[in-house]
């Protein structure tokens, strides 16, 4: 094992506890290193990755592309601001509007300034379009969303920890059941001036909640009947994540404005983007929204090789292959097992529960273990634990990756 690092991992864990904000509670691991499907911590052990930066590694760590993609950008022009042109932007956008199948995309870098921007567009759109009387548009949300920590975004969370006393909070959101077609139509028929619908095609964050099969084909219908905005967050969903390029492609929908963030750059660099038809994205003028980094020419170098390895290594046909086998392999364990109750997910964005409370530490504590064990993942929600490797990892990996899991669950079995 070499060592990677001078500082020992309890020294820069002591270190970050002094000197950074607390707003993350951490696995304790110190990572310096990552390639592929693995990352090494300071001391030069290394792991699995299960967790891929919340499914922003889709790519793997460091891969070359898209790394020598951001490098020779870096070393030519890296940001000249929307005040000029540069010659990377236009390029990106005819590739990733036809990639996606928009007319337009309107460029940021991270995932929650996306959904902001979305939001804005729909307002817009509402108000110039729809014809909705001004500052009454409002959009539809579901509980147990997860779309940023932004002032505005938490007004319509039900995160008590994400939104506690940081109001006041900004209105024109309605908040129903997820994967409730019965309480989407209702608001939809009682709410003339509603504007959109956000909805995450899988709740990531939540627990890895997948819905009912037909509701998203049957939500865009009703927004379609309603004259409403169908919104997808696929910020973590999004870039071949669940077996397919986007979640909503298993339901053929294709959303009015799409959100996109982390696996566009592979991880490498901050890149969101928002993508929409003309008739949606035109209500958008010189000056009405912008971003000093949005669009900068490494984002754009960097995002071209970042969909350029999804296509060509197929890693949502990977995705999906690798998902069925994970869970497969879970569903023989939990069988037999009293501490893992159910498995769930689409491709490799999955889901184990625990069966404990949520307010115990058991999901905590098998996480512990995973790590002692070689393998990196995190709880969401307590009782919870989500797996969301890169897509670039093979069956052998992935074997041996379950392989340790089941060995470290037993460990727990009561």
């Amino acid at each position: 094992m070499i060592t990677l690092s001078n500082v020992s991992s309890a020294e820069i864990i002591e270190k970050e506890n002094k000197y950074g904000a607390h707003n993350y509670h951490p696995l304790p691991v110190v990572l310096a290193k990552g390639k592929g499907v693995y990352v090494w911590d300071v001391e030069g052990k290394k792991y699995f990755d299960f967790l891929s930066a919340y499914s922003a590694v889709n790519q793997g760590h460091c891969h070359p592309r898209i790394v020598d993609a951001m490098m020779e950008q870096a070393q030519t022009l890296a940001l000249t601001s929307r005040a000029f042109y540069n010659d990377k932007l236009a390029p990106y956008e005819e590739y990733i509007t036809k990639y996606f199948n928009y007319d337009k995309v309107l460029p940021m870098n991270t995932g929650a300034e996306a959904v902001e921007t979305a939001i804005k567009i729909c307002r817009k759109w509402a108000y110039e379009v729809k014809k909705v009387p001004t500052n009454t548009a409002e959009i539809i949300v579901c509980n147990g969303n997860f779309h940023g920590r932004t002032t505005t975004i938490i007004s319509f969370s039900d995160d008590a920890n994400a939104k506690d006393n940081f109001g006041p909070y900004t209105d024109g959101f309605i908040t129903i059941d997820y994967d409730n077609l019965d309480a989407l139509e209702r608001a939809l028929e009682n709410n003339p001036t509603t504007a959109g619908f956000l909805v995450e095609p899988i709740q990531g964050e939540a627990g890895v909640f997948v819905p009912s099969e037909g509701y998203l084909s049957k939500a865009k219908a009703l927004c379609e009947k309603h004259n409403v905005l169908f919104i997808a967050d696929e910020v973590q969903t999004g870039i071949a994540r669940t077996g397919k390029l986007l979640a909503v492609h298993h339901e053929n929908v294709h959303p009015d404005i799409l959100i996109l963030g982390k696996a566009l750059s592979g991880g490498n660099y901050p890149v969101s983007a928002v993508l929409a038809d003309n008739h949606i994205m035109n209500v958008i003028g010189p000056g009405q929204h912008g971003s000093t980094f949005g669009g900068n020419p490494i984002a754009a170098a960097v995002a071209i090789a970042s969909l350029e390895v999804v296509k060509d290594e197929k890693l949502a046909e990977n995705a999906a292959e690798m998902g069925d086998l994970f869970r497969a392999k879970m569903n023989e364990y939990i069988q037999t097992s009293n501490i893992c109750t159910l498995v769930r997910g689409k491709g490799l964005l999955n889901a184990i529960v625990i069966n404990d409370t949520e307010d115990s530490s058991t999901a905590w504590d098998i996480c512990l273990k995973l790590r002692d064990n070689g393998l990196l993942a995190k709880p969401t929600h307590g009782n919870i634990i989500r797996f969301a490797p890169p897509l670039v990892m093979n069956e052998e990996q992935l074997l041996e990756c379950v392989s340790i899991i089941t060995k470290t669950l037993k460990e727990f079995e009561k």
